[in-house]
């Protein structure tokens, strides 16, 4: 059986997105183990994958260089890999790849494509093409220790039993996220026809979806309610998943959930579409040329108005459902 020690940090979506490729990576090569380093918070993800053995960690445990060749031998101690995957390539990552190449093991880094992305989401530049997505980069990780790995690219439903929409109105960053009017006004209508169910975090998204579910008749607030397991739970029995580009959308890909995401600021050609994801299933103003200007989402709107969400229509998303 070959080992293989595998680390990526954060964030929370690009974790989740690392699971599909296991489990098929595992499926096609079962002679293999993963050792899957990461924070302790994600430890839920991985829960039902054979063949995998999740290392949670804290990072306020090895702070700094020392901290960090402390963490890489006691990897190496109890775990004892053949092989290294950084799916990561980030500043710590990249010390525990050098201090294990000198220790003699063979370390396979992601090719993140950082230039590419840096080209896509220039505003001048009007040649926009699709990259190479998330979950392929990862596979390649694989595929160049010498493995075979052929992605499905297929949803799996994990539930036999569907109702109710989840709907997921918040993201990390503004360039992320529909503006609240809309998605108050999305959920009112939706709601009139279907059960609906509100996922977030955070004090104030639990108070905004409070007040939501008390305005909204046959809504129901999940945020701050569900341990991780719990929300993936119920993912899995929604007939649909509502979200931006965010960590829900990737949550429905891993339960086997479809989603109709809607992207504003960042684009599907970054290559963060939810595993098994439908194209046909995203919503975004395509006439706009300054998109994408943001990979994450995090910059400032070079307009000044938000046009890529604030000219959504929500017609056009309940034309999707």
């Amino acid at each position: 059986m070959t080992r293989i020690l595998a680390y990526r940090f954060s964030a929370f979506g690009d974790v989740a997105m690392s699971i599909p490729v296991f489990r098929e990576f595992l499926e096609q090569n079962p002679d293999t183990e993963i050792i899957m380093v990461s924070r302790k918070s994600f430890e839920n993800l991985f829960s039902d994958i054979p063949n995998v053995i999740f290392k949670g960690i804290d990072f306020d445990d090895y702070k700094g260089f020392l901290g960090i060749r402390r963490l890489a031998n006691e990897l190496l101690k109890e775990f004892q890999p053949d092989i290294i995957a950084d799916l990561h390539d980030v500043i710590r990552s990249k010390i525990l790849d050098r201090i294990y190449t000198r220790k003699g093991l063979k370390v396979f880094r992601i090719n993140k494509g950082k230039e590419e992305k840096e080209k896509l989401t220039d505003v001048w530049n009007l040649d926009k093409v699709q990259l190479k997505s998330t979950v392929e980069r990862y596979a390649d990780v694989f595929r160049a220790m010498g493995y075979n790995l052929s992605l499905s690219h297929q949803l799996r439903p994990q539930s036999a039993h569907k109702s109710g929409i989840g709907f997921a109105p918040f993201a990390q960053h503004k360039g992320k996220m529909l503006p609240l009017e809309k998605s108050y006004e999305l959920a009112r209508v939706l709601a009139k026809t279907h059960t609906l169910y509100f996922f977030g975090g955070g004090k104030k998204e639990n108070e905004i979806l409070e007040k939501w579910e008390q305005e909204i008749p046959n809504t129901h607030n999940l945020s701050g309610k569900l341990s991780l397991k719990q929300e993936l739970d119920k993912i899995a029995e929604l007939e649909l998943m509502i979200s931006m580009d965010s960590a829900n959308m990737h949550l429905a890909s891993l339960k086997g959930t479809r989603c109709v995401s809607i992207w504003g600021a960042t684009h599907p050609y970054a290559g963060f579409l939810g595993f098994g994801q439908s194209e046909k299933d995203i919503v975004q103003i395509t006439d706009l040329t300054c998109r994408p200007c943001s990979v994450f989402g995090d910059k400032e709107c070079y307009r000044g108005d938000w046009a890529c969400l604030e000219e959504i229509d929500i017609q056009k998303i309940i034309n999707k459902i």
